[in-house]
């Protein structure tokens, strides 16, 4: 079995949903926060089965209306396990689809335009569009594979990039339909942070989550050639089930636009 395919115990699950964590530390836990003041409340599951140690961190609780805190999964590219691709003069980048640098090769699929609104709501209370911040954005391929880390492809550094949000709070990124491959949900990585600097530095982030990819489209896609095998793997989950999305997903689920014929692009608000 090749290891993207082993999604369930290498795609770092979050064992306990965000509502069991807060049942199950109650009152007790809230005091102890209290005395501490945190901004967010993180508790850490234990790793899975083949994680690498201190990779098992579950979900960061964060304040109503806000984009759920998730994990970065084992293939980051950020340092936080093992190679630190925002360091790179060429991850600054809208056009995801080729490798830079020493990698050559060009990631193949559907067209996908990735349109980010990043929203300041912890800063501000209202939402508004939070410009000058940065998005590291990054997915698996038409084979479910992560440059950097899955087998064949460890040298490549595609389909990973970094954009700054304009004075709408828009971040535009141009790649393809990643697959779905064993155990997840087809989704989307990204992180969010203050500004350029500190994404290049891959210091302080605001915030790491996945966009969730809606069925219908998926469907679409992956009947398309190229996409079999995603078929399969889509069929044995569901946003209801996958380990990430389980405990709720109405802010993480993209609306996707256009035809497979000339391209789709999935748009997504992210409120930090």
């Amino acid at each position: 079995m090749h290891e993207h395919d082993q999604g369930l115990s290498l795609d770092l699950p979050t064992l306990l949903s965000r509502r069991r964590l807060l049942g199950l530390f109650g009152a007790a836990s809230a005091v102890a926060i209290a005395g501490c003041a945190p901004e967010t409340d993180t508790q850490s599951a234990p790793p899975g089965p083949g994680q690498p140690p201190g990779m098992g961190q579950g979900q960061t609780q964060t304040a109503e209306g806000e984009i759920p805190e998730e994990t970065a999964g084992p293939y980051p590219g950020d340092g936080s396990n093992g190679v630190n691709v925002l360091t790179e003069s060429g991850i600054v980048r809208g056009d995801l689809t080729h490798s830079f640098g020493t990698g050559s090769a060009v990631a193949t699929g559907v067209p996908l335009t990735i349109a980010l609104t990043v929203l300041d709501v912890a800063g501000t209370g209202t939402g508004s569009p939070l410009a000058g911040a940065a998005v590291y954005l990054w997915h698996c391929d038409q084979q479910g594979r992560y440059s950097l880390y899955s087998q064949g492809v460890e040298q490549e550094n595609y389909l990973r990039g970094v954009q700054v949000a304009d004075a709408a709070g828009k971040v535009t990124f141009t790649s393809v339909y990643p697959a779905a491959y064993d155990g997840r949900w087809p989704h989307i990585h990204f992180e969010v942070y203050a500004s350029l600097e500190k994404a290049t530095a891959a210091s302080d982030k605001l915030r790491t989550s996945q966009l969730a990819l809606p069925e219908d489209a998926s469907a679409k896609v992956y009947a398309t050639s190229g996409y079999e095998q995603s078929v399969r793997n889509m069929s044995n989950t569901s946003l209801e089930t996958d380990n990430v999305f389980s405990d709720g997903y109405s802010l993480q689920l993209g609306t996707v636009t256009g035809d497979v014929e000339n391209g789709l692009t999935v748009t997504l608000s992210v409120p930090v």
